[in-house]
């Protein structure tokens, strides 16, 4: 009886773990993984991929926001916008892991400075859209708000950190090819 309670007692311990295990899912799709997986030597490839990626949740979004057929729209909204920021938090994540080993990633992050004025307009549209119900708004209101702190958070870093990577080129500071040397060729 001991027994039969005890392993009860650990059902119940890992069942809501296994219920938040399921619901978070991966926003990349298997195709991306693998086009990110190709690129990892290169942040001139790999960065503007995550962009691309961001990018397209935000217009699958607004896609279906304008489509008066689509069913269960917020909780869409919700995901697209949860999905487009873990890529982003992904893009910040590799933009650090880049900048750490000293890759030269001026030409990304010209392509990301111009990319985060694009998100804040779109993100912002979204949270004054008028002819959103209250109730709909409310399901991915949190998830938006974090979205554009993010990003206005980021908008800054990115150029600082332009400015920065400008100042290490003109010192030759930076690694231009980080794939040299490592039997991995850039595309």
């Amino acid at each position: 009886m001991k027994l039969s309670r005890l392993v009860c007692g650990l059902l119940l311990m890992f069942i809501p773990a296994m219920a938040f295990a399921q619901r978070h899912r991966d926003p990349l799709t298997q195709a991306e993984i693998n086009q990110v997986r190709d690129t990892s030597w290169e942040p001139k490839l790999r960065l503007p991929l995550y962009l691309q990626f961001a990018r397209s949740r935000l217009v699958k979004m607004e896609e279906i926001r304008s489509d008066p057929k689509t069913k269960d729209r917020a909780k869409q909204t919700h995901d697209l916008l949860d999905d487009f920021q873990l890529l982003y938090d992904e893009l910040n994540d590799n933009i650090d892991t880049y900048v750490d080993r000293k890759n030269d990633i001026r030409k990304p992050l010209k392509l990301i400075v111009e990319a985060d004025t694009e998100f804040q307009a779109k993100l912002r549209a979204l949270k004054d859209a008028a002819n959103v119900p209250g109730a709909e708004a409310q399901q991915y209101e949190f998830v938006l708000n974090n979205a554009i702190e993010t990003v206005d958070s980021s908008v800054e870093d990115h150029r600082k950190l332009l400015e920065d990577q400008e100042e290490l080129a003109k010192h030759k500071r930076l690694i231009k090819n980080p794939s040299k040397g490592t039997g991995v060729s850039p595309e």
